[in-house]
């Protein structure tokens, strides 16, 4: 039986959405537009998702453990139309695992003399 580890690791890469929808959820529970929002606002603009990446993104996510649908429902919560989504654990262990890889492969670029293009 494999450990969460080397089923997290199977999933790598990740798509550049799933990565980041993932972040969106790692300190709190999000609806889709919100989901969005973080997205755009933390990348400054360079990533917009389309309702149909993040949607298809989210379906793909709940199927494979990562991210879940919440059921049950904050009294604050603003309208009740909107799907709430939040990171399981898995989905925590997924994140860690890409992070990792990214983390080497800029180490190995570095070691080899690549920097940055300075703006």
């Amino acid at each position: 039986m494999t450990n969460d580890r080397e089923t997290a690791d199977q999933l790598l890469p990740l798509p550049q959405a799933t990565f980041h929808i993932l972040l969106a959820l790692l300190d709190d529970e999000r609806h889709g537009y919100a989901i969005i929002q973080d997205v755009e606002m933390r990348t400054q603009g360079e990533l917009r998702l389309s309702a149909g990446t993040l949607y298809r993104s989210i379906a793909r996510m709940v199927e494979q453990g990562l991210i879940a649908e919440v059921t049950k429902r904050r009294p604050a919560d603003d309208d009740p139309r909107r799907r709430y989504y939040r990171l399981t654990p898995f989905g925590t262990a997924v994140a860690r695992a890409e992070m990792r890889r990214l983390s080497n492969l800029v180490r190995q670029a570095r070691a080899r003399g690549l920097k940055p293009e300075t703006v």
